[in-house]
């Protein structure tokens, strides 16, 4: 028998922007003022968003959500670095990678209400539907970066997921198959700590997500997650890896959920109000505040202005998704089968 070789390994970490608002200027990512800015406001968007949409599923105005504070950076500096063509395959968490892409307010609240027309998505986004079935979406995009393969296409295929979706067998069928082939797919996970009220350390025995990669041949890589620098950094850099046939790369983004698993939770039940309030000190949008402030590309007008657009257009959203005549209930005929049934022909006549 072959003699069989067993290697150390190390997995790297990247944090480029401190609590405090201080840079690691060796690792910081060519960024714009105008492009900093912008990570900033589409986070406050994102958070502006998220709270809204708490409040109107509290007043009974839209159905069970799932809260994505604390997960912006995460969200916003991974979307960031894609490119238009590139497909996004999310989970049900991602409406910040939504609204930085710039698919419109009112369907994201349209879905939230129970109305399937909010995930038509625009011609002009490669994003595919809600994934609430967890961890499906990863064989989705290893499917689509194997097409992409076939037809020569160079785009990437991004997978979001949280780190519950790792205990799935959707997960290593996947990763088994994108090292295997060597595929154009980048693996996002946004470990937030709790998959419902499982801990990480009840989800794996492993020290990191990201070393999971390793044994499917490709790289992890570990990222700050409450750092958008880092996230953007990671995520670029692993996009063009990718699309110059690098094959894929696992980023493990370590944040934090700060509210409930879904509005339906209750996570006070299970979290330690300890650990919640450690984590409110590494507030994402916080940390990008201090950054700003100290680069001199902040101002008191300057939030006043950036809070005042993202409620408008939050309050638009809401405006234009509750003046939307509700769907015709034909449609669940006309959009499920290509040739009805002889009963399913009688339900419909009575709908």
């Amino acid at each position: 028998m072959p003699e069989q070789i067993l290697s150390t390994f190390s997995v790297r970490r990247l944090e480029i922007l401190n609590q405090d608002g201080a840079v690691d200027k060796a690792l910081m990512p060519p960024l714009s003022e105008a492009e900093i800015r912008r990570m900033y406001e589409m986070m406050v968007l994102a958070r502006i968003f998220d709270k809204r949409a708490v409040d109107l599923q509290r007043e009974g105005r839209i159905g069970t959500y799932p809260p994505l504070t604390g997960q912006e950076a995460s969200q916003v500096g991974s979307a960031l670095a894609l490119e238009p063509h590139d497909w996004v395959f999310p989970s049900f968490r991602e409406m910040g990678v939504h609204l930085t892409l710039g698919y419109p307010i009112h369907q994201l609240f349209q879905y939230w209400s129970g109305d399937e027309r909010g995930l038509i998505t625009p011609d002009h986004l490669n994003i595919f539907p809600f994934c609430v079935a967890v961890g499906t979406q990863i064989l989705h995009a290893v499917g689509a970066a194997m097409a992409a393969r076939y037809q020569k296409d160079p785009v990437v295929a991004a997978a979001y997921f949280g780190d519950g979706a790792t205990s799935k067998g959707d997960f290593h069928e996947g990763f088994n198959m994108a090292g295997l082939f060597k595929l154009p797919v980048v693996f996002i996970c946004q470990n937030n700590q709790w998959a419902i009220s499982i801990p990480v350390a009840g989800q794996t025995g492993s020290a990191s997500l990201a070393q999971k990669a390793l044994a499917y041949g490709f790289e992890g890589i570990q990222v700050d997650g409450n750092d958008v620098f880092a996230v953007y950094a990671a995520t670029r850099q692993a996009l063009e890896k990718a699309r110059n046939g690098g094959g894929p790369t696992f980023i493990e983004c370590l944040t934090y959920r700060m509210g409930d698993h879904t509005t339906a939770d209750d996570a006070a039940r299970y979290r330690p109000p300890q650990e919640v309030a450690d984590w409110q000190d590494r507030d994402p949008i916080l940390r990008l505040k201090r950054y700003l402030t100290t680069a001199g590309l902040f101002s008191d007008e300057y939030e006043q202005r950036v809070m005042a657009e993202a409620t408008m257009l939050v309050d638009n959203g809401v405006e234009t998704m509750e003046a939307t005549p509700p769907p015709d209930p034909h449609d669940m005929f006309d959009h499920t089968c290509a040739t009805l049934s002889p009963r399913q022909t009688g339900q419909r006549k009575g709908a």
